[in-house]
């Protein structure tokens, strides 16, 4: 039986994202994350024409299993969790060290330098750390939550500290 591919699209163009989901599943017998609309309606009507069409030959098959890495068809990168904060309980007499580490911003110092600023009469010393930033004894994970403790309000820290590039 021959397919009206034209019949085919114009009812996927009439469905909503939903039910396109629910004849995705239909078709390609798992379910798809996507409510993109249009790529929804391509990938449908590509596995609906493949079926009707016989698909791939057995060698373009093959082929494509010799060519295909799965690294280049990934749409994301692997989950990298090590960079999450692990919580762990500590006394209070023991000073708290982040476990999470500061993303390599170009605005920022290496670690060990020391950022200074003139705050309400009073020159505040911030060391920038591996694993954050030490203000007065106490680590925090960003600048920001310096600067936050040092004025009370929320403000940028590379703002606060004159560090925000091209200003």
């Amino acid at each position: 039986m021959r397919l009206n591919m034209k019949k085919e699209v114009a009812a996927l163009e009439a469905m909503t994202v939903g039910e396109l989901q629910e004849r995705y599943v239909e078709v390609f017998g798992e379910p798809v994350r996507s409510r993109h609309k249009r790529y929804l309606i391509r990938r449908i009507a590509w596995r609906l024409q493949a079926n009707a069409e016989g698909g791939l030959s057995e060698r373009a098959l093959q082929r494509a299993a010799e060519l295909a890495n799965v690294a280049d068809v990934r749409t994301t990168p692997p989950k990298d969790h090590s960079h999450e904060a692990t919580a762990i309980a500590l006394p209070a007499t023991q000073r708290r060290t982040l476990q999470t580490p500061v993303s390599s911003d170009p605005r920022l110092p290496a670690p060990g330098c020391q950022l200074t600023r003139k705050y309400k009469g009073q020159t505040l010393v911030v060391t920038v750390l591996a694993d954050g930033f030490e203000y007065e004894g106490e680590c925090y994970k960003s600048l920001t939550a310096v600067a936050k403790a040092i004025t009370g309000s929320h403000i940028s820290g590379f703002r606060f500290f004159k560090l925000d590039a091209g200003r």
